[in-house]
């Protein structure tokens, strides 16, 4: 008798004990938390930590902001950062530890394919998500994500009003990676909003770690603009090999994917004679307004090596959040990451606009039902001509 009570008592001990980690991350787990948490998952090393530690210091700042500010109504916000290498197999376990952690809200994931998951499990638990910059198109599909970032679909329509605006009735070149979403999902836009008047030569590459793009090179040598729907890695590549084949006066024009590309170790952007710019939504050289205090306070405390749209974006999402959760009337730090999605998707889903962003060229910032946003995209210059 005294064995099989040992034994019942064993079994709801480790029941309890399920039961807890079961419950951090069912719908209406409250949190026990002294301040308002945002998780996030990013990389915070390897090759895409540049991506990573941006909006881990740009949210922070903007943290730190809110906070010497009052808070919400008194109750002051924290972040949690973890680190997934730009390995979508390590959000489920990040994700789960953030929920032990406390984290009500988040900025899901820094890039694409980690986002994929992290779609999934946020949907799950009802956990609302605003990424500053993981930009595939499926990342919002369901209504408690939403992306401070331009989607690839809607960099490839703005890149192609660009192109039609500046470029119509020439021939363009253009260089992506056609295996690859992101690179691929932004082209094929691209492709079908520009102006029918427009000539394009398509080149493409598959291999990861190429390190050769001679017969890309020659045949987009006679171009004198050349989209490059691409990560910096390998445009580098091809603008170091292609330095004295193309045009000296040819531009260079790239996505979100060439944020950083003038911090790449061993480049040397200065010794590429042609323009280097890309669609952007935030102006790094602002002189005023609110962009301008954001710079001026991001370098002074993290230098210029993450300062990139990626960190202004992570700066915007925690801000966003704030606005959205005051707007909502949040006044319980306790509340549940669920009680409180349901709060944040009634106010985007209900026309919510963020106003003063840092991105946008300082418009307001609204968002549609599928979780895209609406704000101005401009052409930035990353290096002049020579």
């Amino acid at each position: 008798m005294k064995k099989l009570v040992k034994v019942l008592c064993l079994i709801m001990a480790i029941a309890m004990i399920c039961s807890c980690f079961a419950g951090c991350g069912k719908k209406g787990y409250t949190a026990n938390n002294t301040k308002y948490v945002i998780g996030m998952s990013g990389p915070l090393t390897g090759p895409a930590a540049i991506y990573g530690l941006g909006v881990q210091n740009g949210a922070t700042l903007a943290i730190e902001e809110i906070n010497a500010n009052g808070g919400l109504n008194g109750v002051e916000f924290k972040l949690e950062a973890t680190d997934d290498m730009h390995d979508a197999t390590k959000v489920a376990t990040n994700y789960s530890s953030l929920l032990e952690k406390g984290m009500q809200v988040s900025l899901g994931c820094v890039t694409s394919a980690p986002c994929a998951e992290w779609t999934n499990l946020s949907n799950e638990d009802n956990v609302f998500f605003i990424t500053p910059s993981a930009s595939n198109d499926d990342v919002p599909k369901y209504d408690n994500g939403y992306q401070m970032c331009f989607a690839d679909g809607n960099q490839g329509k703005a890149a192609a009003e660009y192109v039609s605006e500046n470029y119509a009735g020439q021939t363009i070149g253009v260089f992506y990676k056609s295996d690859d979403n992101y690179s691929n999902g932004i082209f094929e836009q691209f492709k079908e909003n520009v102006s029918k008047d427009v000539k394009i030569i398509e080149t493409v590459f598959t291999d990861a770690g190429a390190t050769s793009f001679d017969s890309q090179i020659n045949a987009l040598k006679d171009c004198k603009f050349i989209f490059m729907p691409i990560y910096y890695t390998p445009a580098s590549i091809f603008m170091t090999q292609a330095k004295d084949v193309i045009a000296s006066d040819a531009v260079y024009y790239g996505c979100d994917g060439f944020d950083g590309i003038d911090a790449i170790e061993g480049f040397d952007i200065k010794k590429i004679p042609q323009q280097v710019s890309m669609l952007s939504h935030f102006n790094s050289k602002a002189t005023d307004g609110k962009t301008a205090k954001f710079i001026k306070d991001y370098t002074n405390k993290y230098g210029t090596d993450t300062l990139n749209q990626f960190a202004a974006s992570g700066y915007d999402s925690v801000y966003a959040i704030y606005q959205a959760m005051s707007a909502a009337k949040v006044d319980d730090v306790t509340i549940s990451a669920s009680d409180l999605s349901d709060k944040l998707k009634e106010q985007f889903q209900g026309g919510f606009k963020f106003k003063d962003a840092v991105t946008g060229g300082g418009n307001d910032v609204s968002w549609d039902a599928n979780g895209y946003v609406n704000k101005t995209a401009i052409k930035f210059i990353i290096k002049e001509a020579d």
